[in-house]
């Protein structure tokens, strides 16, 4: 088996004048991988490069490929990918992995940058203060979950876990989603992609899937995050979530915001 031109075209655009050493000493794996990653998987793809590498790298955050995550970092930032907004997935990363997982992958990432001529710290991304984040947290919860999902949740939680739902509202959305340098249906991308990879998610898969919808990403975003994950997740955690993905989604009620 031989790598086939559009492969090779499609990976050199990622990786101008790399050869790879696996290339010499795994060839028919090589091959085939080349052929499947970077040539049948684009023709159902469907996401555009950029978005490609950035819903690639948040998974691979979550599944912890670091090696992995270095290396197409470097593709990202080669095809446009912009430093802010590589940051911001890795910070997106926090409240969906825990910062046990992400703290590699942002040194990972401090190096690649400062590799590439990146200065540091980057301009700041957030939007909310300690006084607003609740407040601008919750909205922004309500945006991507819907409003009354969000009412039924502290509805439901009893008294000696209200505390866990007002971190859901302040930190996770308040400190992390509502940053700027990614709009939301990019982030809801990523953290369908980052809770995809994670394996055992599917009730977060699934409430995750109506978020998207309720932004405005369609069920074809959502296949083609799936479809360009696959050849790095392997099939059990790619056919988990296309089942969640073809189950009925909860109810949208409110509409998809632009």
């Amino acid at each position: 088996m031989a790598v086939s031109d559009q492969a090779r075209r499609n990976h050199d655009e990622l990786f101008p004048r790399h050869v790879s050493t696996l290339a010499v000493t795994d060839p028919e794996l090589i091959e085939a991988f080349d052929n499947f990653a970077f040539d049948e998987v684009l023709q159902h793809g469907g996401l555009d490069t950029r978005r490609r590498l950035m819903v690639q790298l948040a998974s691979m955050v979550a599944g912890q490929a670091l090696a992995e995550y270095r290396v197409m970092l470097g593709a990202a930032l080669t095809v446009g990918v912009t430093p802010v907004e590589v940051k911001e997935i890795v910070y997106q990363a926090v409240p969906y992995v825990g910062m046990a997982k992400v703290f590699d992958f942002l040194h990972a990432t401090n190096d690649v940058l400062t590799e590439h001529g990146v200065e540091l710290p980057l301009p700041g991304q957030a939007t909310t203060t300690p006084v607003d984040r609740m407040v601008k947290g919750l909205a922004t919860q309500k945006e991507i979950v819907g409003d009354d999902a969000v009412e039924a949740m502290y509805a439901a939680a009893p008294a000696d876990e209200q505390h866990i739902q007002r971190y859901l509202s302040g930190n996770c959305f308040g400190d992390h989603v509502a940053r700027g340098g990614l709009d939301v249906r990019t982030r809801e991308l990523l953290t369908f992609a980052m809770l995809v990879s994670l394996g055992g998610c599917e009730p977060q898969v699934r409430g995750h899937v109506a978020g998207n919808l309720r932004v405005g990403n369609g069920r074809a975003d959502l296949l083609a995050v799936l479809t360009h994950l696959l050849p790095f997740i392997g099939y059990p955690r790619t056919l988990n979530g296309l089942r969640v993905l073809d189950e009925n989604p909860p109810a949208v009620t409110e509409p998809a915001r632009p």
